[in-house]
């Protein structure tokens, strides 16, 4: 239970009391965090390594974990082939394929003809990630970027929470 002056106090294991200064664990456990705005043009695969990876740069972390959160129930996140195009393209033609819009299955089409689908497409998706940071880099593949995948057909403003760990 955190105390006056920011520090814990609590029972250890033990069954000792123990007080910690606040600063102390933040020594022992850095954390930080943030979130990018990512605008997107529509249905699409977006790369976001390059601001994910300047934000990284900036927290000087060489081991750790970061985790990305996406905020919405009609996107998601992917790690995915950087290099070639035609795999996005085939990637969101299969899901297409998969979960089509105007579906008559759908009920809810508060938005559109793609708004249940793109609830479906994000719930079989993924909506978070956990990347190992090591050396102060993401320990991405040589071909692999980080994307938000929009599944809306217009565009949205979709928000990216990052959480580091790490030291």
């Amino acid at each position: 239970m955190w105390g006056r002056g920011m520090a814990w106090s609590g029972v250890l294991a033990s069954g000792e009391a123990c007080r910690i200064d606040r600063r102390i664990l933040d020594l022992m456990n850095p954390q930080s965090t943030t979130s990018l705005d990512i605008d997107t043009p529509g249905r699409a695969l977006i790369e976001i390594t390059r601001p994910v990876t300047e934000w990284l740069d900036a927290q000087r972390v060489q081991t750790g974990l970061l985790t990305l959160f996406i905020r919405h129930t009609s996107a998601s996140l992917l790690i995915q082939e950087n290099a070639d195009p035609d795999v996005q393209a085939d990637l969101n033609r299969f899901l297409a394929r998969l979960v089509p819009d105007g579906d008559r299955l759908f009920r809810h089409r508060d938005e559109g003809p793609d708004d249940m689908p793109a609830h479906v497409r994000a719930a079989i998706t993924a909506v978070q990630l956990s990347i190992p940071v090591l050396n102060g880099r993401l320990a991405l593949g040589t071909w692999q970027g980080i994307y938000v995948w929009e599944h809306r057909l217009r565009p949205h403003r979709r928000s990216v929470v990052l959480h580091l760990l790490g030291d």
